[in-house]
């Protein structure tokens, strides 16, 4: 039989395979021989009524009717094709389909070979006796031209044969080299193939329009994450976004990121539409796996997030040599006017959360609630509202003892709308974490938001830190690997990543985590953590450098004095740590420092009582900073102290 050659793909009827760029994709039979005919009648309409009468029985038009239909929609999946832009299978409306991309045939001249040869061998040297359906026996009436015509069929047959041979000697080859690749496809260590969607360019000349192009790659990668995480690893849009304006090849963006495959994307408007531009790209060689373009109405945006998702995952999967639809995470929604808009809200309100700063947590708290009232039932958006509470508290921008129950209010009602979100769980934990210090039921929802997602960096991160509190370190260490495979660029995983390391007395190893983000970021808060161990490793001069530097560049006098008070009365630098204890009273006038910096700043003066008078306060006002209080090496003068350990049993990190 032929071997039929279009695009990148080659359709083997006789073996019953479909190739593409010499992987093998898993076809179903009924679109495989929907396929096959539309292949054999390539460039000519096939009616519907060919379909039925070629391939399903005459009594069963309702099956008829939807097995062709779902062929066609399935096929359109594995050539990655579209009904509105179509490259391989164009849609006649009323009449039927045509295939339309330029086919080769090959086989043909060696296929009519033998079929001609087989009759005509048997006539040539067929003996007098009886053919079959015939009453009498007729003897040959050929005898030398017959035989001279048998020697030339005879070597047609030997040269087909040949050909046959060859064929399969090459399809041997071509077997194991497929089998070679299937064996060693260069995923990660655990086996999982790893894809990195890309920041959306946005292509509107509209900077406003830039939380459109976040938006987008954070729903695609939520929308990912949960397909099958067994077998597919989606790269967290933190680590994503530091290639948002390109300048990076594919190839380097694959190995910094230690991926296989990218998803690249652009938008822009038109009128009132949105137009989105796709590409799933190979990162070994650069080989475009699927493109396609969306063309939608505003209205449909959600809707277009949600149908590249399951066209991605149908290409990455086909790409492995599967078939493997998504199905829906998220309740789907109808494209409402109030929906629609509530969903450009909570775009807007995941683009400023993800600033991570005090204007970006207010914005994203409004634009959250404004979402909520647009659609009281946004599960996502209740989320999204306790992420920005849990976060300002925890960060110490708003007073925890208020708005963490805020927090736990919209988790619970996110949670309430829809058991399944990740998101919810895992902001449910951190209040549990960090407000409540239960640390039983931080795990139990760390451990279920992990469960329906383990693809989601931030529940690896926030569980590793959760155990590392506690003191488990070495399971901590395996939570926060998980979350830097998933989030390798992440500067917030990075810098905890260190805390972990200098929780568990790593110094040095913590002073050179610390330094790896730095490198990245020279102001980024967590990761002046290093001043504390540089503290521990006794170098106290490159404490203070650091200490020195990140207030020349990020201008945070305010937070400055009491570590300066820490570090310089460890050093034995009285004068120093009393002058900083004097200019952190005054910043303390203007605006209120966290108690717990006041327990810092006179531990390492001595005043012990003092220090312990600034904890119970820090208790009493729900902290986020005393957290550690159990691991911190700077707490370690107070572990003398019965009201020290009376408030870690309070805190339940202590029987």
């Amino acid at each position: 039989m032929p071997i039929f050659r279009f695009d990148t793909f080659e359709f083997r009827p006789k073996t019953r395979e479909l190739y593409r760029a010499g992987i093998r994709l898993k076809l179903r039979p009924q679109p495989f021989q929907v396929l096959q005919v539309l292949l054999a009648e390539a460039g000519k309409v096939v009616s519907r009524e060919e379909f039925q009468k070629k391939l399903w029985a005459s009594d069963t038009f309702v099956d008829f009717e939807h097995g062709l239909n779902s062929s066609v929609r399935d096929l359109r999946a594995v050539l990655g094709d579209s009904v509105q832009e179509p490259r391989f299978i164009e849609t006649l409306p009323k009449l039927g389909y045509r295939f339309i991309a330029p086919v080769a045939v090959e086989g043909e001249t060696m296929t009519s070979a033998l079929n001609v040869v087989s009759p005509s061998v048997t006539s040539a040297t067929a003996t007098p006796a009886a053919q079959p359906g015939s009453g009498t026996s007729k003897p040959t009436s050929v005898l030398a031209p017959a035989e001279s015509t048998s020697r030339r069929l005879t070597r047609r047959w030997q040269l087909a044969v040949a050909m046959v041979m060859c064929a399969v000697a090459l399809f041997a080859l071509l077997t194991a080299a497929y089998r070679s690749r299937r064996a060693n496809p260069g995923a990660p260590a655990a086996g999982r193939i790893m894809v990195a969607v890309l920041p959306f360019e946005n292509l509107t000349g509209d900077a406003t329009q830039e939380y459109l192009s976040e938006g987008l790659t954070d729903e695609i990668i939520s929308w990912l994450n949960p397909i099958d995480p067994k077998q597919l690893g989606v790269i967290a849009r933190a680590s994503a976004l530091r290639y948002k304006h390109g300048g990076e090849s594919v190839e380097n963006a694959g190995r910094q990121l230690g991926v296989q495959y990218v998803l690249e994307g652009a938008f822009r408007r038109e009128a009132d539409k949105v137009i989105v531009t796709i590409k799933l790209i190979r990162t070994s060689d650069s080989g475009q796996l699927w493109a396609h373009k969306y063309d939608r109405m505003d209205v449909n945006l959600r809707d277009i997030q949600e149908e590249i998702a399951e066209e991605t995952s149908d290409a990455i999967f086909l790409a492995l040599g599967e078939q493997k639809r998504l199905e829906p995470v998220y309740a789907a929604t109808s494209a409402t006017k109030n929906q629609s808009e509530a969903f450009l809200h909570y775009l807007k309100g995941r683009y400023f959360w993800n600033k991570r700063n005090e204007q970006g947590f207010g914005l994203a708290i409004r634009e959250f609630q404004s979402a909520i009232d647009k659609e009281p039932n946004y599960a996502q958006a209740y989320a999204g509202l306790a992420d920005s509470y849990n976060l300002s508290s925890s960060y110490g921008l708003l007073p925890a003892k208020i708005y963490m129950p805020k927090a736990r209010e919209a988790a619970l009602r996110a949670l309430q709308l829809d058991d399944s979100l990740a998101e919810a769980h895992a902001s449910l934990a951190s209040v549990a974490q960090n407000l409540d210090w239960d640390w039983a039921t931080a795990e139990r929802e760390y451990r279920r938001a992990i469960e329906l997602n383990p693809n989601y960096a931030t529940a690896h991160h926030w569980y590793a830190e959760c155990l590392a509190l506690q003191g488990r370190f070495n399971e901590a260490l395996v939570e926060v690997a998980k979350a830097r495979e998933l989030d390798p660029l992440s500067l917030i995983i990075g810098a905890d990543y260190g805390s972990i390391l200098y929780f568990s007395r790593n110094y040095g190893q913590a002073i050179q985590q610390f330094h790896t983000v730095l490198e990245m970021d020279p102001n980024f808060p967590r990761a002046h953590m290093i001043s504390y161990a540089y503290v521990e490793e006794g170098r106290f001069p490159e404490a203070i450098e650091a200490i020195e530097e990140w207030r020349s560049n990020d201008g945070h006098a305010d937070w400055v004095w009491p570590i300066k008070a820490y570090v310089y009365g460890r050093w034995g630098k009285r004068a120093e740590a009393e002058h900083a204890i004097q200019e952190m009273i005054k910043s303390n006038r203007k605006a209120k420092i966290d108690p717990s910096m006041f327990v810092v700043s006179n531990l390492r003066l001595g005043n012990k009582k003092e220090a312990m008078v600034w904890l119970e306060k820090a208790f009493a006002e729900r902290s986020p900073f005393i957290t550690a209080l159990k691991v911190d090496p700077i707490y370690e003068p107070l572990h003398t102290e019965d009201r020290f350990h009376s408030i870690l049993k309070k805190m339940t990190l202590e029987k």
